[in-house]
């Protein structure tokens, strides 16, 4: 069974049969963790064979993005519009879709495809605070900008899946804190949820993952009525318990759920966090993974371990 099988049979609820539980990292590490591991003697490594290092199974992504410029009022945006939404971006994606297209048929990896969501990519733009704003003062430029972005997703999408199908897309969206969503659910049903559901009719069976860290309870069912299928990262000091989604949710799919801060406390406390997430993770539809990436209060020989736990219990759990 191959590496991309093994992930796909994790996603399914009930989980499939599989050799074992897929062994991801969802995001890159921090900078600032990369480098204290390679101070502590970790070689100089690329994605694909840092994960290889450490025993991980291989998650590629495709992340493809328009250009980020400042703006405060439609009159800005009308001015950078046209160096936002480049061609050249989708190109870059296309290619790496074909470098990689080979590989992945033959289910060597699993890849997904990142975009920048309709909640992100305004606030990229307008900067927090304005972007808070913006739903009530500026809401024409709200759906302007939303529009072009989904007119650029659906480009990428048009001219990326002929070449192959990712595994999932994920949207960056990070519209929720440890309290709860960023906007109420009216300004989400008008500024986000139309482009959601325009979006998933054109996945073709690709998972559609939202990442949004803190705490998403409140946002979940929004998300599933507007064609959602899975979340991530699933910030355990947020207050987030997987256990408690699954039986709230029995249709979503989750992938993170880690608590990071266990990390550097020793085998015990990290084998007690396996063993918390162990029913939904054996159950189905949900991947464990680190819940945000790992910080850089984790050490060298703390990720080794976590590693081969991380391995041990995938094992341990097949079926």
């Amino acid at each position: 069974m191959t590496e991309r099988d093994i992930l796909r049979a994790a996603l399914q609820i009930p989980r499939a049969a599989a050799p074992r539980l897929p062994c991801i990292e969802w995001a890159h590490w921090w900078d600032k963790t990369k480098l204290r591991w390679e101070g502590e003697g970790l070689p100089q490594l690329g994605w694909e064979a840092s994960l290889r290092h450490f025993g991980l199974d291989f998650l590629e992504n495709i992340c493809v993005a328009p250009h980020g410029e400042c703006i405060a009022n439609a009159e800005d945006y009308q001015r950078v519009r046209p160096q936002l939404y480049l061609q050249s971006r989708i190109d870059d994606a296309v290619q790496h879709a074909r470098n990689f297209a080979q590989r992945h048929t033959r289910g060597e990896f699993s890849l997904r495809l990142v975009f920048d969501g309709f909640f992100w990519f305004p606030r990229r733009l307008l900067g927090i605070e304005q972007h808070l704003f913006a739903f009530y003062d500026q809401p024409e430029l709200m759906h302007t900008i939303n529009q072009d972005l989904l007119a650029f997703n659906l480009q990428v999408l048009e001219q990326v899946l002929p070449i192959l199908q990712p595994d999932m897309l994920c949207l960056s969206e990070d519209m929720s804190y440890n309290h709860g969503p960023m906007l109420s659910k009216d300004c989400f049903d008008e500024f986000i949820r139309p482009y959601y559901l325009e979006l998933a009719k054109h996945l073709h069976g690709v998972l559609f993952f939202v990442d949004t860290d803190g705490h998403v309870d409140q946002l979940i069912p929004w998300l599933l009525d507007s064609g959602v299928q899975g979340i991530l990262p699933l910030e355990r000091q947020a207050g987030v318990d997987v256990a408690a989604l699954r039986a709230k949710y029995p249709t979503l799919l989750m992938l993170g759920g880690f608590d990071k801060m266990v990390m550097h406390r020793g085998e015990a406390a990290m084998r007690a966090e396996f063993e918390r997430l162990l029913p939904p993770w054996q159950a189905g539809g949900f991947v464990l993974s680190c819940d945000h990436q790992t910080p850089p209060g984790v050490s060298l020989a703390d990720y080794e371990l976590y590693t081969q736990l991380l391995r041990e219990y995938a094992q341990a759990c097949s079926r």
